[in-house]
């Protein structure tokens, strides 16, 4: 098409030949090459053929000569009748296998310039065809340009072996690791336990009644993937300001009662421990977004544009349902909005690769139960959210609902749903003061 066009395809033969050159020259170099390249960086298909096979010989670490990959390139069906000749003559014109890396970023950057040139074919196209508004236009643009930002395409049926080395390569990290969970940690080490931490890719429902908690416990989660794991966390807050999230955030790291924080009384101890705090808050990278009408679109454009982003954390669900509109919602278009939104989350979740906390408030069904603990179905009126959800976590205090109640600050977090196989109840301790959790056992000297 391109050439019928006039137009000249982004490609290096020269690079692509000494890449392979080089691999064979010097088989050491091949675990660096795998590293930076993949098959269908080639432009041409014999190279493309070639690679994969002495990628497939590596993996199974068979030797890898001219004479060995030729053999199971017959083996694999892709031998021509001018393959020993072709790599006799790529040989003998690869200059050294020492530059091996810089034939590698050639061949990856004319990749790159074919994928985007394919991008904005298929922008203009859906643009002059006119299949949609502008705006869902645009986020599939910006879709398909961060998608090749972070090296892969979008959509399109891939290879089991390109999967299955994609899994190899996670069991590696996280075996190199030394963590006992997959996941950033909750930094509530029970919890951790059941759902193996907050893992790439997920949409983590934190679900209850209001004043339950939610908010607490994301925050939580927030300051220790920025305080702890040094993660990037982006928090969107519909309903809380920036500076009302951050007086929680301190009250937590510092262990000074939020009230005091409030009114000011504060001991010289306290301010101490507060600019402790601060000084370290300051030093993570969270960052906020307390716009009220804020779409997942506007969302996921923001956190496209974020370095190294490790966690997303929206505050809440139902919030987003009527943002930007003027009119009420009757119970089905209601339902069937957030519905949309919380696959949106999911997708989002998927496409940018990391953990996404999402807060959602549960119907009044519990309200009508001796047992007011949550239940999956006490989601039904938001639609299909518990579908959407990898995790789903129903917050529960007895001292909310029971004056009374012997343990008024006994909190748990019920694991309703877990799509990496284990559910149950973890008890956590509710610190009312500091509008924050902590494991039973923790003690202020332990925190922090």
């Amino acid at each position: 098409m391109d050439e019928l066009l006039g137009r000249k395809v982004p490609y290096s033969a020269p690079a692509e030949q000494a890449v392979i050159g080089s691999m064979l020259i010097d088989p050491r170099c091949i675990p660096e090459v795998l590293e930076k390249l993949k098959a269908d960086e080639f432009y041409l298909q014999l190279n493309r053929d070639i690679f994969e096979t002495i990628y497939a010989m590596f993996s199974f670490a068979q030797p890898v000569d001219p004479v060995t990959v030729l053999d199971q390139m017959k083996v694999r069906g892709v031998y021509q009748d001018n393959c020993e000749e072709y790599l006799a003559e790529i040989m003998r014109v690869t200059p050294t296998a020492a530059n091996v890396l810089e034939y590698a970023a050639i061949v990856r950057d004319r990749a790159l310039l074919r994928r985007l040139g394919e991008t904005a074919d298929e922008i203009n196209k859906m643009v002059y065809e006119g299949s949609g508004e502008a705006d869902a236009m645009l986020e599939a643009a910006e879709r398909r340009i961060y998608a090749l930002r972070q090296g892969r395409a979008v959509g399109g049926l891939v290879p089991v072996a390109s999967v299955v080395q994609n899994v190899f390569e996670r069991l590696n990290e996280a075996a190199s690791s030394g963590k006992v969970i997959p996941g950033l940690s909750t930094g509530l080490t029970d919890l951790d336990r059941v759902t193996l931490g907050l893992n790439r890719s997920e949409l983590i429902l934190i679900a209850a009644r209001p004043g339950m908690g939610k908010t607490s416990i994301a925050l939580n989660m927030a300051l220790h993937a920025a305080l702890n794991e040094h993660q990037t966390v982006a928090i969107f807050s519909l309903e809380m300001s920036r500076e009302q999230l951050v007086t929680r955030l301190l009250s937590r790291a510092a262990l000074v009662p939020a009230q005091n924080l409030l009114t000011g009384q504060l001991s010289d101890q306290q301010w101490r421990d507060i600019t402790s705090a601060a000084t370290a808050l300051s030093g993570t990278d969270i960052r906020i977004d307390d716009n009220p009408t804020l779409t997942v679109s506007d969302m996921n454009a923001q956190c496209r544009r974020v370095p190294n982003l490790g966690l997303v954390v929206v505050d809440y669900l139902q919030l987003m349902q009527s943002a930007g509109s003027g009119h009420s919602w009757s119970n089905e278009s209601r339902t069937q909005a957030v519905s949309d939104i919380s696959r949106m989350f999911k997708i989002m979740a998927k496409e940018l690769a990391v953990p996404v906390v999402c807060l959602s408030q549960l119907s009044r069904a519990n309200e009508s139960r001796q047992d007011k603990r949550p239940m999956l179905s006490d989601l039904r009126e938001s639609g299909a959210i518990e579908q959407d959800a990898d995790v789903v976590i129903g917050l529960y205090r007895d001292g909310y609902y029971n004056k009374e109640s012997e343990n008024p600050n006994l909190a748990e977090a019920i694991v309703l749903k877990n799509r990496k196989g284990q559910t149950g109840t973890v008890e956590l301790l509710w610190l009312p003061e500091y509008t924050s959790f902590s494991m039973l056992e923790k003690r202020r000297d332990d925190e922090y």
